[in-house]
């Protein structure tokens, strides 16, 4: 694949760029949406978006430098260079999660409230971006056979996609994609339902998105490693973790106590 989406000759758009930057759009547009709802002011999230990117693509590329130090300290100029790939989700998402932290406490916002907005944004840009992994050739699984790949069913132009200098590969990124995908519907789904409590869409996107990794981690031939362990799973491990004793927790009281769904329970923001 090619990974230039533009040649200008005096600059290059990528489509890792592209992508990323309609993952960012699609998925504001839905949080901005929902959190209208609940009389969160559009001023107020888009302003958050701003930091959200900016910080989140600084930490996941911090994550995946501190993981292959060894090579940038060599070419250390290599660092700057993200529309090549090389950004690690959740690096992106230990930033994005301090910057919410931060910004609701100033705000005087309720952090679960505005996780449960985003994590169904969150988890959609993630299936949409993926795709900037295939226009770059990477995030795929072991060699294998075209044979293989046909007997799967999967479209013709990600089989070519996946013939790289000659070898096939498992497409893991397109696996994550689909995961991904189904993972919106999900907690799109369950944070409508009615008995729904503020920070279950939350843990649920933990624990949803925690397992796929997991198990697509497994298959990846280009993990970040510390010691003998991919950092990818041990990392959702504590996701998965953290979001059942979250959900198991919430989930605790009267069925009537603090629903997402109440429309008596509105956020009264001053921005």
């Amino acid at each position: 694949m090619n990974p230039i989406l533009v040649d200008l000759g005096f600059i290059q758009i990528y489509w890792y760029s592209f992508i990323l930057f309609l993952a960012f759009f699609i998925g504001g547009i839905l949080a901005i949406h929902e959190a209208k709802k609940w009389n969160i002011p559009e001023d107020f999230m888009i302003n958050l978006f701003f930091y959200i990117i900016i910080f989140s693509l600084i930490g996941a590329r911090l994550y995946y430098v501190l993981f292959n130090l060894d090579y940038y300290k060599m070419y250390p100029m290599e660092i700057i260079k993200v529309w090549q790939g090389g950004l690690a989700i959740h690096g992106g998402l230990i930033a994005a999660l301090l910057v919410v932290l931060i910004y609701s406490k100033k705000y005087k916002v309720k952090t679960l409230r505005l996780l449960d907005i985003l994590v169904v944004s969150l988890i959609l840009g993630q299936a949409i971006g993926r795709w900037g992994n295939f226009m770059n050739g990477e995030a795929h699984g072991i060699e294998t056979t075209i044979e293989h790949l046909k007997n799967l069913h999967i479209p013709d132009f990600i089989i070519n996609g996946m013939n790289i200098d000659g070898i096939y590969y498992i497409p893991t990124f397109f696996y994550e994609s689909i995961l991904c995908f189904i993972g919106f519907i999900i907690l799109f789904i369950f944070r409508k339902l009615k008995y729904t409590k503020i920070g279950q869409t939350t843990s649920l996107y933990l624990i949803w998105y925690g397992i796929v990794r997991f198990i697509i981690e497994g298959m990846r031939t280009d993990s970040l490693m510390y010691m003998n362990f991919r950092v990818a799973q041990v990392v959702s491990v504590i996701m998965v973790i953290i979001g059942l004793i979250m959900f198991i927790k919430l989930k605790a009281g009267s069925l009537f106590e603090n629903r997402y769904n109440d429309p008596e329970n509105v956020e009264n923001i001053r921005f």
